[in-house]
Parts: C-alpha cells; sequence; structure tokens
C-alpha cells in the first residue's frame, strides 16, 4: 500500500497533535515538516503548550527520515508531498492555504480557515477549483458526543429542541504560541474566533443558520484588544432558547471545561465533567457507549480526511465548505453585537 506522505507546517500544540496522529495511522507517513522554531526542527517540542491534553510534549518528536524545512513554501514545493497540513498561527492561513492548493497538494488546514469570511471565502474558492482534497480542522463536529448528539437530533429521536446552553471555558494561554500571536487580536481573532467559533459552528451544523444574535463580551482581561469571554443568544425565531458562553479570561491552571445541556421533548442531553449521559423525562439515565477506537475529534477527522484522499473523493461528510465561511461569519456578527450593543441580523 503506497503510502499518503504529509508535510506539517507549524509544531505547535495543534502541529504536534496532528504528528502524532498521523504518525500512527496505517495510511500515512509523515515526510516533511516546517518551523521557523530551531528547537522545534530538532524535534524539542517541550515548550509547546495547550489548553487541553494533546499528547506528551515532553518527548521529542522522532524525525529520522523527515525533511525538515525553516520555510513553509519550501515544504509546499517538495514535489514528494501529498498533503499539507496547516497549522500555523491563523492570519498566515490564507497565504499557506492558498499556495498549497495551486500547487496541486491535498490541504488539511486547522481552524480557524482564516482571520476573516473574506479570506475564508477566497480559500473556499480556490478549494472548488482543485481536484484535490481540502478540508479544515473543526474536530468538534467530529468529536464522539458531539456526533451522538446531531444524530439523537436530526433523527427525531431526542424531540422538539426547546433550549440549548454550551460552553467553552478555558484557562489563560498568555504565553503559548509563536511569538504569543494568540494575544493579539488583529493576529488571532481573540478567543471569540478561536474558542468559542467551536460552538458557534456546531450550532449552525445543528440547528442551521440563526436570524440574528444578541452577544455581550470583555476586550482586553488577557489580549491586547480581543474579546476574551463571550456570551451570545443565536435567535432561531422558534421559541428555543440557544446560548454558547466561550473565553480564555480565566487564570492559569483553571480546568478546560467543554460542554453542553440541550433540553428537547423527550430527553436532555448532557456532557460535563461526570461524562456525557442521556436523561429521560421519568429520570432514568443512560451513559451511550460511542467507542474508543479513536477517542479524539482530532484523530476521527484526520481518519476521515485520509480515507477521502485514499479513496479518490472529497470531504463532504460533517461539512460543507459553506460551512465554514458561514460559521465566521456568525462570528463576526457577534463581535459586531458586541461593540454596538445591539442585536445583528444575518
Amino acid at each position: 500500500m503506497t503510502k499518503i506522505k504529509v508535510g506539517i507546517i507549524g509544531l505547535g500544540f495543534m502541529g504536534t497533535t496532528h504528528f502524532n496522529i498521523y504518525k500512527d495511522h496505517e495510511l500515512a507517513e509523515i515526510a516533511a515538516i516546517a518551523d521557523v522554531d530551531e528547537r522545534k526542527r530538532t524535534g524539542d517540542i517541550s515548550a509547546v503548550i495547550g489548553n487541553i491534553s494533546g499528547g506528551d510534549n515532553s518527548k521529542p518528536l522522532e524525525l529520522e527520515n523527515i525533511k525538515v524545512y525553516t520555510d513553509g513554501m519550501e515544504l509546499i514545493n517538495d514535489p514528494e508531498i501529498d498533503l499539507v497540513d496547516i497549522c500555523v498561527p491563523v492570519y498566515l492561513h490564507k497565504t499557506y492555504a492558498m499556495a498549497a492548493l495551486k500547487a496541486g497538494k491535498h490541504v488539511m488546514c486547522e481552524k480557524p480557515l482564516a482571520r476573516n469570511s473574506k479570506d475564508a471565502a477566497e480559500i473556499v474558492t480556490e478549494a472548488r477549483k482543485s481536484n484535490k482534497a481540502f478540508m479544515t480542522g473543526m474536530c468538534v463536529r467530529f468529536w464522539p458526543e458531539y456526533q451522538h448528539t446531531y444524530q439523537l437530533i436530526h433523527s427525531g429521536q431526542a424531540g422538539k429542541l426547546r433550549s440549548a446552553t454550551f460552553k467553552r471555558l478555558s484557562p489563560d494561554v498568555d504565553g503559548s504560541g509563536w511569538n504569543n500571536w494568540f494575544m493579539k487580536s488583529e493576529l488571532s481573532g481573540g478567543a471569540i474566533l478561536d474558542l468559542h467559533l467551536h460552538d458557534t459552528d456546531f450550532i449552525r451544523y445543528l440547528l442551521g443558520m440563526p436570524d440574528s444574535v444578541d452577544s455581550f463580551g470583555v476586550k482586553g482581561v488577557r489580549s491586547d484588544n480581543g474579546v476574551d469571554h463571550v456570551m451570545t443568544r443565536y435567535n432561531f425565531g422558534n421559541g428555543s432558547l440557544v446560548t454558547a458562553e466561550g473565553g480564555w479570561d480565566a487564570g492559569k491552571g483553571t480546568p478546560f471545561e467543554m460542554s453542553y445541556q440541550i433540553v428537547c421533548d423527550n430527553l436532555t442531553i448532557r456532557l460535563s465533567e461526570n461524562g456525557y449521559m442521556l436523561i429521560h423525562n421519568d429520570g432514568t439515565t443512560e451513559t451511550p457507549e460511542l467507542g474508543t477506537d479513536l477517542p479524539t475529534g482530532w484523530h476521527r477527522e484526520i481518519d476521515y480526511l485520509l480515507g477521502c484522499i485514499a479513496k479518490g473523493t472529497k470531504p463532504n461528510k460533517y461539512m460543507t465548505l459553506d460551512d465554514v465561511v458561514e460559521a465566521i461569519r456568525i462570528v463576526e456578527a457577534e463581535v459586531r453585537s458586541i461593540e454596538t450593543g445591539e442585536r445583528v441580523n444575518l
């Protein structure tokens, strides 16, 4: 079996997480890495930190027989590379994604796809011209619990959705990432784009495009002037109450929270630190077995992408290219609502 030769640009938290997943996947061979950091180019990732565990970064990466580049463009232009995995700061996504597509590569681009919806739409236009696979890392759509919830609601088993509350709360990430780029809102988009986007995107995936948003937030708690904490109501015009809260303004060492509670006519669906459970109206509960063969959304998204490449198909099972752009559009509306204090229509 000919393996898919992967080149990874950027060995921060997500780049190293992806590295370890490709390393163990039967369809992939890591052929090259690129990073501006000399230590990371030797495999030393001890300084890499994230807000949720992605692996043991105390152990150096095994780079034997792997090409090492200082410049991501050199990796893109390497004729041996089949798949370019882009894990650089978000403001650089468009530059590398467009170059990789034009070079005829398959592309995995970490989320957010771009710093704004205009740039994201330009990437999507280029991706549609390509006969190669293109996907962005909206990993929450692939997380086992979130997929199970989607199936419960879209099958009708859960009944009509009445209320939904999502939370994604991170400790302070000041000091992490190359050149502390997360704290520079012009580069990262702040917590509202880098972190909260996951729940905004899942709400759109689950329920469709909202009519409008009402958002409240604070800026500059940790970053220069980005939205570091946000609370949003997504208005669907059907009497439901759908909200999401996200932020990275809590002190370092605060436990990361990724949770939701969804109340439907037939049952309540809950993901919390106590696990994933279904609560029926009579008080009985279930804890579904979701399988552990591919335990995280990161594993599942990469497995799915590699499978598409192996079969010669384009990824379309969990998201469309339009979905990715629309989620960023919603976040931009949330930012406008925070800044104006008014409801913003979509």
